[in-house]
């Protein structure tokens, strides 16, 4: 059965046409960052550093330049659950903005990571005075719960290696930019196992697997290819 989890990796693929048609007109989030005169600092984050805690004070947005962001919560027993796998062109901390007064989650670096690191009051003063950056946020935001909500299938109903193989396409970014052949640079198998919650041999056999099959390659940084999803999208 092909979850909804997994069509939304496919959604991604459908998208690309459109998305490199519109390239030339379409708002750049980052250009403008940049140039709107808003208060800001770049901040770099070796992997595995934490950049918030969960329960930590909820004050500024981040919108990440390069690298990857894990976003995970923690419950009363101390187990964990990984909620988003985030990238270049996402924010994270937007909570803040809604009234948030505590992060919700956890969110550690799993890559080197560069983010713009905002105020909560600069970032709502922006988002009201200029409409264009606001539309972009909402859609943005809207966008990031429907991938949400498609992570938590996955994890529900689909298999450990359609998992592993919908984890590795997410954090290659497919579908996006027309590149159908992407790196994830020094993810280590560990890593890769807490996010999809299973153990690393288990990751080591599907990886060993899917590297035989063609649909990877690896030594240190690992090459995604588009015929990885046919593992996701194989009943």
């Amino acid at each position: 059965m092909a979850s909804s989890a997994v069509r939304g990796v496919s959604s991604k693929a459908s998208r690309s046409t459109q998305s490199a048609n519109a390239k030339k007109t379409a708002f750049d989030v980052k250009s403008f960052l940049d140039s709107a005169g808003l208060r800001r600092k770049v901040t770099e984050f070796p992997s595995k550093t934490i950049i918030f805690t969960q329960g930590d004070p909820a004050k500024s947005v981040f919108y990440i330049q390069s690298g990857s962001v894990k976003l995970a919560v923690v419950n009363e027993s101390g187990k964990e659950a990984v909620v988003a796998i985030l990238g270049p062109g996402d924010f994270l901390g937007e909570g803040c903005l809604a009234g948030q007064l505590n992060s919700m989650a956890t969110a550690t670096a799993i890559l080197p990571t560069t983010a713009l690191v905002i105020e909560k009051d600069e970032m709502a003063r922006v988002l009201h005075g200029e409409h264009e950056f606001s539309d972009r946020f909402i859609a943005y935001m809207l966008a990031r719960n429907i991938r949400v909500e498609e992570d938590l299938i996955d994890q529900l109903f689909n298999s450990t290696e359609k998992r592993l193989a919908r984890t590795l396409l997410l954090l290659a970014r497919f579908g996006e930019h027309g590149k159908p052949v992407k790196v994830i640079p020094q993810m280590s198998q560990e890593t890769l196992a807490e996010i999809i919650g299973t153990t690393r041999s288990r990751v080591n056999f599907f990886m060993n697997k899917f590297r035989k099959l063609g649909f990877i390659d690896y030594n240190g940084e690992v090459h995604v290819h588009n015929s990885l999803l046919s593992v996701v999208l194989h009943d």
